[in-house]
């Protein structure tokens, strides 16, 4: 987890706590008891009161599930004559007589499972008048505490004397969410968590993706431009009645935090100090905050400047990249600097060597960088190109050009230069780009940003380029599926599959880089040493890196892979065996056959023939990259046509597979996807189509008086220019 937010740094003294739960997170859409989310948040209250905290819980519910019980008693004692009558609604103080005893006996049944005590309190308005009342709750509280019993508590709407109970806000509080902050007050609680059915509170209706998320409410400044809407669609309160409790207590000296109870760890989570929700404190006007562009905002103005670039004639575009490759040479020292204090930062942290390599700006990697971007810019203008042309009807001509995707989003790890190839693919294809880099090449991306940006021209504007600093923001861009056009994950397994589960959003990528090299009978055995030792040891750390090594059974029968594995432990290369290899070989026998080291390591396993070979990779590669090394041309043709891989090689190394190498200029990524783009994905990949009809007047009708042609034009004019 990244460092507390300063405006979180609270959550360090918090010994007691308050939760309050509302009617719209306790129940479904159908009324019904949601008992997943009663289930999770039980779950987080009984760990938190495991580690030591001390845990009060205010719940909404009673009413609305006494309501339904009560319908359905009603329903089956109706005759049918009675179904057929208006039926009135049931008066809500029975519905709240009828529902605490229920609610309180599912609470008291969910927490006797997970070994925990708690205990109901019921309580109303009038009682708080009462100093002696007072006196004895927070004794009686303080007592269950000490006991590690979880008190909970609820309006008892039965028998409170309010004439109108989900209207009338007269009285010291008027629902459970200012109960709840009259309670953190009078116990002396250290926070106070509101769970609502959204994340927090917005400065606008939460469904209008336009709304952004208050992450600090200072009354100051957002008191007057927030807009409540209705109130609770089941219960009494809603965010009106949350904010307003919140801003009692929090100028009462307790922090509170409002955030949503459909996600289940975010109790948990803000005990963390991870930046969720929205927090009120009484200093809060007093903090110094780090001014963020919000995610919607910096999304916007990436699409808005894609959009001035695209009017850019290609020259213009050209001297962007020329611009920024000079602008990358010209500051070499100061960059490298700032890699440089990432490496020993990274050392002192203990992380692995792989990533410190991956990390690392070697010598001469600036150059190769600006190098690589000339020889984009020098590349054939990707935009407007015409795929297909046809003539319609006479006089009607329609067009399938390329045109920018719009505004990628790219979540990358360690390697910095990655930022520098994918902003020049993006200002190669005009598309707006937002950039979020590991946390442990912050100053690295910091510095090659600030550059790279620089060099943009004001009619384009630096913010084509957009640099989120927090991983607290991800989540919000994963939602802007109205701005974002496509999300590219570079990292590990978990990352991409995070990426996958959190957004709407296409994704491409790839989530392992698990590269074979198969070498054949008929390998020439010098070749595929010198194959092999490429694939493993040129950049282990590469996902285009071999990270097992299949044989044929006769090579282990002639003596021919003893040379190989001396070769690759000469290297340094640790082995690890398959089943059969293990027992062969005399090396330790691998967890897994799917398995990417990132590292001077590899599985090797030997296998009977060609056909064994491919089914070894489909069962456990990762369609990424994979080789064969044979001089048989129809077992070579086999493995090239079969092997379902984004990239399969015959005698090359898999290091090749590389969008560079490949002479795309850069790539963004590999893709193992097989919509889209496939393998290293340059520009080509980060492009779409659309279609454009030329005209003169002419109109569909019913088809009447329409003659259909059908002409493809750029066929005939590639038939003429051939003449």
């Amino acid at each position: 987890m990244d460092s507390v937010d300063p405006t979180r740094a609270f959550v360090k003294d918090v010994k007691r706590i308050v939760v309050k739960v509302g009617t719209a997170v306790v129940t479904r859409g159908d009324g019904r008891l949601a008992l997943g989310r009663l289930g999770a948040l039980c779950e987080q209250l009984k760990d938190i009161n495991s580690q030591g905290y001390e845990v009060i819980l205010v719940t909404s519910g009673a009413v609305g599930l006494g309501r339904q019980r009560l319908r359905y008693r009603r329903l089956a004692n109706s005759s049918f004559a009675d179904l057929q009558n208006p039926q009135n609604d049931f008066d809500g103080k029975a519905c709240a007589a009828v529902g605490q005893s229920s609610l309180m006996a599912l609470y008291d049944a969910m927490f006797s499972q997970l070994d925990v005590t708690s205990s109901q309190l019921l309580v109303t308005d009038s009682v708080f008048r009462d100093e002696a009342f007072r006196k004895q709750l927070s004794e009686t509280v303080k007592a269950l505490l000490k006991l590690r019993v979880i008190p909970i508590f609820n309006e008892n709407d039965a028998v409170s004397t309010r004439k109108a109970p989900y209207e009338d806000s007269s009285g010291i509080f008027w629902d459970n969410d200012s109960l709840a902050g009259l309670l953190a007050l009078e116990l002396k609680a250290d926070l106070l968590v509101l769970l609502s059915d959204v994340e927090g509170l917005y400065n606008g209706p939460p469904s209008d993706p336009k709304s952004k998320l208050i992450r600090t409410y200072v009354k100051e400044k957002h008191h007057g431009e927030i807009t409540f809407g209705d109130k609770s669609r089941v219960g009494r309160g809603g965010m009106t009645a949350k904010v307003n409790a919140a801003v009692c207590a929090a100028y009462g000296g307790i922090p509170v935090v409002i955030t949503s109870g459909y996600a289940n760890d975010n109790i948990i989570k803000v005990l963390q100090g991870e930046r969720i929700g929205t927090v009120f404190h009484q200093d809060a006007h007093l903090w110094t905050l780090v001014k963020e562009e919000g995610a919607r905002d910096m999304a916007v103005s990436a699409r808005e400047c894609s959009r001035k670039l695209r009017a850019l004639n290609s020259q213009d575009r050209k001297k962007i990249l020329l611009d920024v490759a000079d602008a990358l040479e010209a500051n070499e020292s100061e960059i490298m600097a700032e890699n440089e204090a990432d490496v020993a930062a990274a050392r002192e942290a203990g992380y692995e060597k792989a990533l410190i390599s991956r990390l690392a700006l070697k010598p001469g990697k600036i150059s190769a960088l600006a190098k690589s971007m000339r020889q984009l810019a020098d590349m054939e203008e990707p935009i407007g190109r015409v795929l297909q042309k046809t003539e319609i009807a006479d006089g009607l001509v329609l067009e399938k050009v390329t045109c920018p995707l719009g505004v990628l989003l790219v979540v990358f790890e360690s390697r910095p230069d990655a930022l520098v190839q994918i902003a020049s693919l993006a200002i190669q294809s005009r598309n707006g780009l937002l950039l979020k880099g590991g946390k442990e090449a912050k100053r690295s991306n910091a510095i090659l940003h600030k550059v790279i940006t620089t060099a943009i021209p004001d009619t384009v504007g630096g913010e084509l380029i957009g640099l989120v600093t927090s991983r607290d923001d991800i989540p919000d861009l994963l939602k802007l599926d109205d701005v974002i056009d496509l999300v590219i994950p570079r990292g590990s397994n978990k990352l991409v599959s995070q990426i996958k589960e959190s957004t709407k959003i296409a994704v491409l990528g790839h989530a392992d880089g698990i590269c074979h090299v198969y070498v054949d009978k008929s390998a020439n055995l010098d070749m595929a040493k010198l194959i092999v030792h490429d694939a493993k040891s040129d950049y282990p750390a590469a996902c285009n890196a071999m990270e097992t090594l299949l044989v044929h059974q006769a090579l282990f029968n002639n003596g021919q892979l003893n040379e190989i594995i001396t070769q690759l432990r000469d290297l340094g290369v640790t082995l690890y065996g398959g089943p059969k290899a293990a027992v062969l070989l005399n090396i330790s026998e691998t967890s897994t056959m799917h398995h990417e080291y990132s590292s001077l390591a590899c599985t090797v396993e030997i296998v009977d023939d060609v056909y064994a070979a491919v089914d070894h990779i489909h069962q456990y590669g990762s369609a990424h990259t994979d080789c064969i090394v044979a001089e048989d041309h129809e077992v070579a043709e086999f493995f090239l046509s079969q092997v379902d891989s984004a990239a399969v090689f015959h005698n090359a190394s898999t290091r090749f597979c590389d969008g560079a190498r490949f002479g795309l200029g850069a790539e963004v990524g590999i893709s193992t996807s097989r919509i889209h783009a496939r393998g290293p994905v340059g520009v080509e990949g980060l492009l779409t189509t659309r279609w454009t009809l030329r005209g003169k007047g002419q109109i569909v009708d019913g088809d009447n008086g329409v003659e259909y042609t059908h002409k493809n034009l750029l066929k005939l004019s590639q038939i003429s220019l051939a003449e």
